[in-house]
């Protein structure tokens, strides 16, 4: 399964820069790109700004291990800040390496704590949810109640009103699982189960890891500090977005970016970085951002670029230092421990899946 995914990645990496090749070669003619200008909007942005951003972004960091410390509390109580390093570390691994790095982070606190790599994992599902959550109520909640016009107002209005229902939706599936979740387990096996065995075997399983990972929080108080958590991590990261894009000075509408609009902006960037690949897709992302910028702000390409590439160094990329020193420092192989986690992981999946076929047997 792991080397299937690599071939993926890889076979995908390949499609995405063919596309961004044919698209240098069709724009070269058509799109006029000032390089000059391109440095210039760099060597005269707000370094100040990108700088604050810069420290918001890594302050995420610390949000991070101090909630997946916390979520840990009820199993094996420990400092707060000692899994900085794991998440420096495995953030680091997924922008060198691409998304198969996901499960780096979960394996390091195993690793680590001595705790399973079952609870880890369940705790970095709870983590997406949270993420996802703060995201989408941040974003629906901004969009929703500014006067201001904004490119495409009905689509953006319907996309903020389905952020609310989702969360909303998100929210009642998480309490029916920790109420139920061997039940609504068994129900969504059985219900894809109808189309492929593996594939409700697989969703029974995340159900069942995301029911483990919601026993880490078993007081209202344990749920209202990772939501704070999260809702101050998320709000820092917009705020970096806002100074990113208010540092280029010398484009009109960068420098009078306003929070709805870089609500856009950073839902844009989003979309953009679904298919984290390495390197490939650092060039895609920036591509993709800023044709977005363009299009939907006016931004000329030399600013829309700048910003773009400053965006993915600052906001993804900068956790990359950090991350390779700490790996020395805790002689760590990012490339050894990508592999060892996936293994790990796979075979996790397989006892699982033979305890549900021995269950239901």
């Amino acid at each position: 399964m792991g080397e299937s995914l690599k071939k993926n990645q890889l076979i995908v990496g390949l499609v995405l820069l063919a596309a961004l090749v044919a698209l240098v070669v069709w724009g070269r003619d058509r799109i006029h790109f000032d390089f000059a200008a391109f440095r210039a909007q760099l060597a005269m942005a707000d370094w100040r700004k990108i700088g604050i951003a810069l420290g918001l972004i890594y302050l995420c960091y610390i949000f991070r291990a101090v909630r997946w410390a916390l979520l840990l509390r009820p199993n094996k109580k420990i400092p707060l800040l000692s899994l900085l390093g794991t998440q420096a570390m495995g953030f680091t691994a997924v922008a060198l390496i691409g998304r198969v790095a996901d499960p780096v982070r979960p394996y390091l606190v195993a690793r680590k704590t001595g705790l399973p790599l079952s609870l880890q994992i369940a705790v970095y599902i709870v983590e997406r949810m949270f993420d996802l959550g703060s995201m989408a109520l941040i974003f629906s909640v901004v969009l929703l109640t500014t006067h201001e016009t904004l490119p495409h107002p009905e689509l953006l209005m319907r996309v903020a009103k389905g952020g609310l229902i989702a969360t909303a939706a998100m929210a009642a599936f998480t309490i029916g699982v920790r109420i139920a979740g061997g039940v609504v387990a068994a129900l969504m096996e059985k219900s894809l189960g109808i189309f492929s065995a593996r594939l409700g075997h697989a969703a029974g399983h995340k159900i069942r890891m995301f029911r483990a990972g919601l026993d880490t929080m078993r007081t209202f108080a344990d749920f209202a500090a990772a939501s704070a958590l999260s809702l101050s991590m998320w709000g820092l990261i917009t705020l970096s977005y806002l100074e990113i894009a208010q540092a280029f000075t010398q484009s009109p509408e960068l420098a009078s970016m306003t929070l709805p609009k870089c609500m856009v902006l950073m839902a844009a960037s989003m979309v953009a970085s679904g298919f984290q690949l390495p390197v490939i897709g650092w060039f895609t992302q920036i591509g993709l951002v800023a044709a977005a910028t363009s299009a939907l702000f006016g931004v000329t390409p030399e600013a829309s670029t700048a910003c773009a590439a400053t965006l993915l160094l600052v906001t993804f990329l900068a956790i990359v230092p950090v991350g390779l020193i700490w790996a020395q420092f805790e002689h760590v192989s990012l490339r050894e421990v990508t592999a060892e986690s996936g293994h790990a992981g796979e075979e996790l999946t397989e006892e699982e899946t033979e305890k549900t076929e021995d269950w239901e047997g």
